[in-house]
């Protein structure tokens, strides 16, 4: 592919990156590269660029491009029309941003039948342009000749020659600029609450009588007015502070005498302004600032995803998990060290049926029979008694008990793929194996629940879905490429995020894995059907394969990269399977010894690493946690109390604590630490487990306003990610 020079002088000016970083990364894309395998496998060919900065790139590329595209739309439209003067041409090539193009577009563009469009077809365009003149001499004089059958009196010629004064300003690039000025400098959100919906929209009560400058409203505030707007609760304005002075100001530019002609072009100018230029310029920012609000909650939503996906997974141990309930039991099932199903079965030990005793003794009969080593317990109804039961009943082993959120598992045990998985079973023990294979591996159960059901975003129904969507599917493919995943263990869904695999490869993968009894080395993935060798470079290093032929198939070292492993070993008089996690011989290696035009220190170091500490999960391990005892319900809180609690959600604007209640409280962002904060996931991150103080608690909404500030946070608040992961 051919990259244009200009573009990538472009990119690199705004990205302040290397040019020969830009044009390999475009290079590479074009090629098919994903964003992974870029980043970890072509660092010399980037200079070490991160995942982030090339999708920088590749977001502005396809910006360009779409520019350059709607340029030549506009030049070839404007030629068709026989309007492109070379001044316009000139002007149009020159343009630098797409509001500049569409500025100049704008008068040529084809509209609906607007009253200009009605006057020129009466013939007053002439009157118009006599009016803007602004000459001496009387206005029926003027409009004279311009009275027929269809324009019978003087009001008439009048009204249509300052239409199309109107929009003949409303169209200039340089009145369109002034109010951008103005919009830039001052405008303000205004939301009011519409007559009679005062009790109905109750909820937006803070917005009823708002207002706040749109260059400092923070993201969440404005897609909330926005909601309020969406429901009919509220009407939303967008405008300058001061609209008198901004007319006063674009008359100005146009009014060059006093005549009477003067007097009609004024009224031509606050019509224009009032009907259509503010308007469309309001429109325009409001649609700017929508889409950086949404962009902004986009962003912390891709964030807190990627968080969780991230949690420390248990690891491979015979888990029982329980998806607790009072009236309709406690389902439990006992799952294998991959996630299996052993069994299945229900227990009752809270009201009304409370009996504990018989269900103590079937968790204990069960964990004898299936040696289980850890217990799992959903956040949901009855999720802290069980814990309670559980932690009191002095289980035989002390088996460590984790709670596990378990937001989306009723999406996961009512779809398609839980179906194909557990088509005999019922939809709560689907959800309770969820539950227990969230916590052995929060990643490979998490990607079959669709994202926005996971519940760490905010405003994610009111953002842009398309874009939502790709943002959240990049999350898990960055999280599945980065952790790595287990060939002949993975499930088809997790394997279809793989870099360089899909849905299609991935279903290959696995009925392969079934007819030939799994991988013994990467290089069989070649036999896998429409599985060729550029999906086999793109793919091969992040796929793992545990007691393979090839002692490096287990490590994130790329096939392509084998060779110069098996020379360091040879180096070193060891063979390769020695060389592995040998670090008084990895101390040893020189590796300016290796280095060639293609392969550098960046990727080399990378090899040692692998080689020194080979599938090492970058997720850390589970911990288990605890909630306070006595604290059961929302009338047990008292202000100044102390809770330990776990972070389940980040916002622009705080951040939600589970304190082991049925619903979690908010620490505002002003209350997260002493010291300002902007940004609350610059001091928490997802499953931190936090000290917070009881602030506020409204028992009739439910609400429940918390506090981290205090020498006692800063003390005990541990900023590590807890098991009790949103899964």
């Amino acid at each position: 592919m051919e990259i244009s020079h200009d573009h990538i002088r472009e990119i690199t000016a705004q990205l302040d990156l290397p040019p020969r970083s830009v044009r390999n990364t475009l290079q590479l894309l074009s090629e098919g590269a994903t964003l992974p395998f870029i980043a970890r496998y072509r660092k010399e060919m980037t200079g070490s660029l991160n995942e982030l900065q090339i999708d920088s790139i590749r977001k502005m590329y396809d910006g360009l491009i779409e520019f350059e595209r709607r340029r030549e739309y506009i030049l070839n439209t404007l030629a068709e029309q026989a309007v492109l003067t070379d001044e316009l041409a000139n002007r149009i090539s020159g343009a630098r941003s797409l509001t500049e193009l569409e500025d100049l577009y704008l008068p040529y563009r084809q509209k609906r039948k607007t009253r200009a469009a009605k006057a020129r077809e009466k013939g007053l365009e002439p009157l118009a342009m006599m009016l803007l003149s602004q000459r001496p001499g009387g206005l029926d004089v003027m409009s004279a000749p311009y009275l027929n059958d269809e324009v019978k009196t003087l009001d008439e010629a009048l009204q249509g020659a300052r239409d199309i004064i109107a929009e003949w300003i409303s169209e200039q690039r340089e009145s369109r600029e002034l109010l951008r000025k103005h919009y830039r400098r001052q405008a303000q959100v205004c939301s009011r609450v519409i007559r009679g919906k005062d009790k109905e929209g109750i909820k937006f009560k803070d917005y009823f009588d708002f207002s706040e400058p749109l260059s400092s409203i923070p993201s969440h505030r404005l897609l909330a007015v926005l909601r309020g707007e969406a429901e009919g609760m509220l009407k939303v304005g967008v405008l300058p502070a001061d609209e008198e002075a901004v007319q006063n100001e674009l008359k100005k530019t146009v009014l060059t005498a006093r005549t009477e002609a003067s007097a009609q072009v004024e009224l031509a100018v606050e019509d224009g302004y009032r009907r259509l230029l503010c308007p469309a310029i309001e429109t325009e920012f409001r649609v700017r600032a929508r889409v950086h609000a949404e962009d902004e909650a986009i962003q912390v939503f891709q964030n807190n995803l990627r968080q969780l996906l991230l949690a420390p997974p248990l690891g491979s141990k015979r888990v029982l998990a329980i998806d607790p309930g009072f009236r309709t039991g406690c389902k439990v099932v006992c799952l294998d060290e991959s996630g299996n199903l052993l069994e299945y079965t229900t227990i009752f030990p809270h009201p009304p049926a409370r009996e504990q005793q018989r269900s103590l003794d079937v968790i204990e009969s069960l964990m004898n029979t299936h040696r289980i080593e850890a217990i799992a317990v959903g956040s949901g109804t009855a999720g802290k008694e069980t814990m309670q039961f559980l932690r009191n009943a002095g289980l035989s082993g002390s088996p460590e008990i984790f709670m596990v959120n378990e937001n989306g598992a009723s999406i996961y045990s009512a779809s398609d793929l839980a179906r194909e998985e557990f088509p005999n079973l019922d939809l709560t023990v689907r959800g309770a194996i969820s539950i227990g294979r969230r916590l052995i591996d929060p990643l490979a159960e998490l990607v079959k629940i669709d994202a926005k059901s996971i519940g760490v975003g905010q405003y994610q129904h009111d953002v842009n879905q398309v874009k939502l969507r790709e943002s959240l599917k990049q999350a898990v493919e960055s999280c599945v490429n980065t952790v790595g995943i287990q060939l002949n263990t993975a499930s088809r869904h997790v394997l279809s995020y793989v870099s360089g695999l899909g849905p299609t490869l991935a279903t290959n993968i696995v009925e392969y894995r079934m007819a030939h009894g799994g991988f013994s080395n990467r290089q069989q993935l070649k036999q896998v059907p429409r599985l060729g060798e550029k999906a086999f470079e793109l793919c091969a290093g992040f796929l793992r394969i545990r007691q393979g032929n090839h002692p490096l198939d287990n490590t994130g070292v790329h096939p392509e990269r084998y060779a110069v492993v098996e020379k360091m070993a040879a180096d070193q008089g060891v063979a390769l399977k020695d060389l592995i996690q040998n670090t008084a011989l990895l101390k040893k290696i020189n590796l300016n010894h290796y280095t060639t035009e293609e392969l550098g220190l960046p990727t080399l170091q990378d090899i040692l690493r692998e080689l020194a500490r080979p599938g090492l999960d970058p997720r850390g391990t589970a911990r288990s946690f605890q909630f306070a005892e006595g604290v059961n319900t929302i009338e047990d809180l008292r202000p100044g109390m102390w809770l330990p609690g776990i972070v389940t959600n980040i916002t622009n604007f705080g951040a939600f604590v589970d304190i082991g209640l049925k619903n979690d409280g908010l620490v505002h962002v002003s209350e997260l630490r002493d010291a300002y904060t902007s940004n609350p996931a610059d001091v928490v991150t997802l499953h931190q487990e936090v000290q917070v103080r009881v602030k506020e608690i409204d028992i009739e909404r439910g609400r429940i306003q918390l506090s981290m500030k205090g020498e006692k946070n800063q003390e005990k608040s541990r900023k590590t990610h807890s098991s009790q992961s949103t899964a």
